[in-house]
């Protein structure tokens, strides 16, 4: 259906709900606002600019975007950043009876699930959604969708293994390499040093591996960054909703990747 079959037209009764109806109930802006930025072209629909105020849509499936960023117009999808704590496993309910992420989600407004997983010892970012569809996107590794960790590792780390990182190197799984790899803090003495590491790799504990791999063990790791989210200042332990703007950046890249 393109926008133009979506308008009402004749004798018939309209189908479809207004665009700019749509769109503030979603959040974008009031109609007014939104009936300007359609008349801009500011606005797709599945794929499609938009200029005519009596467009109609299907919210239920039409992709809508605003300035190239995507609109969710379902509102009982739900999405939430997590900053899950060392020794919590990362999943709703664990079979060994280890602590499990059921205490971060059983105040939520409906059922989420994880995207992805954090093993035990490791902290940090995780999605938490009732969107299969985005999650199936962020968390298979063929899209690519890239994660910054933070690793306290043993030892003084040298340029040359940041360097032997991005080459790459093999694992008994395969070989594997870095995007990016940084030093923060070199160690002295035989102490500890801080590197920062992003990849897009799914692969099981793969950044303690790597690390162990070129002679520094990982002492602690958190993952600070999860494609366009950002862990900021959220406590360990804490929940959060993510904003309009992070949610329109997650969903641009899931509907990229189904475009491609």
């Amino acid at each position: 259906m393109t926008p133009a079959d979506r308008r009402g037209g004749g004798g018939d009764a309209p189908e479809g709900v207004r665009l700019q109806k749509v769109l503030a109930a979603a959040g974008v802006a009031s109609r007014r606002v939104v009936e300007q930025y359609i008349v801009e072209g500011r606005i797709t629909v599945d794929g499609t600019v938009v200029t005519e105020l009596g467009t109609r849509i299907d919210p239920a499936v039409a992709k809508v975007s605003v300035d190239g960023v995507a609109v969710q117009l379902d509102a009982d999808k739900l999405y939430f950043m997590l900053n899950k704590p060392r020794g919590v496993v990362s999943s709703m309910k664990d079979e060994q009876g280890r602590p499990d992420l059921r205490r971060f989600t059983k105040d939520l407004p409906g059922r989420v699930y994880n995207v992805g997983r954090l093993d035990g010892d490791t902290s940090g970012l995780l999605v938490l959604t009732n969107d299969g569809e985005l999650a199936h996107v962020l968390a298979h590794p063929s899209f690519g969708v890239e994660k910054t960790y933070i690793a306290k590792v043993q030892g003084t780390v040298q340029p040359q293994v940041l360097t032997k990182l991005k080459r790459g190197i093999e694992l008994d799984d395969g070989p594997i390499a870095v995007d990016a790899a940084k030093l923060l803090q070199a160690g002295s003495g035989g102490g500890f040093s801080m590197v920062e590491v992003t990849l897009h790799s799914g692969r099981n504990r793969i950044v303690r591996r790597m690390l162990e791999a070129v002679g520094h063990p990982v002492v602690e790791l958190v993952r600070r960054q999860f494609g366009p989210l950002h862990l900021g200042t959220l406590r360990s332990g804490e929940v959060r909703a993510l904003t309009k703007v992070e949610l329109g950046r997650l969903l641009t890249i899931a509907r990229s990747d189904e475009r491609g």
